[in-house]
């Protein structure tokens, strides 16, 4: 057993890490799409918006939206509350609409997203045991106790070996 604590067994994702990974999310999403392909990208925020991004791009979606939902206080999870809708004019119950995040941990935030819009394809990057039944397709899957820092939240710096210098 360790001494770490939760967060410090972490995966660290690099810029360029992230592009890949949601590159290779497009190219499985190309195959989930309907016949006349994708009509819209919802990205959950903040974390959804760089690879709803990359994943716009790359499917040619130009319909792109957000909604806000807040789920946790820094490293602390609350309860998810919708702090912006998108325009559910345009998006209907969800049909041909990609739901877009950049990981799935325990869940929370997807069954709320999901209520919102029901016939939605919800796609993450990364996909945690607890939350991962909420979503349709993902790249990657981190065991629930591993802390995923992503490129918005580092900045280079040295960092001390595990064993001594």
């Amino acid at each position: 057993m360790t001494d770490r604590l939760p967060h410090e067994k972490g995966f660290h994702v690099s810029w360029d890490q992230l592009h890949r990974d949601a590159r290779a999310l497009a190219w499985r999403l190309q195959g989930e799409a309907p016949e006349d392909g994708w009509r819209a990208i919802v990205a959950i925020t903040r974390g959804g918006m760089a690879p709803a991004m990359i994943i716009a791009r790359e499917l040619d979606v130009r319909a792109v939206d957000t909604i806000s939902v807040k789920s946790y206080d820094h490293q602390t999870q609350s309860e998810a509350i919708i702090l912006k809708s998108p325009d559910m004019d345009l998006m209907g119950e969800g049909d041909g609409v990609l739901i877009i995040d950049d990981l799935v941990d325990t869940g929370r935030t997807l069954e709320l997203v999901r209520k919102l819009l029901p016939a939605a394809h919800v796609a993450t990057v990364y996909a945690k045991p607890k939350g991962r039944e909420l979503v349709h397709t993902f790249i990657t899957e981190v065991s629930q106790d591993t802390w995923i820092f992503f490129p918005w939240d580092m900045a280079l710096q040295y960092v001390e070996p595990y064993r001594g210098a």
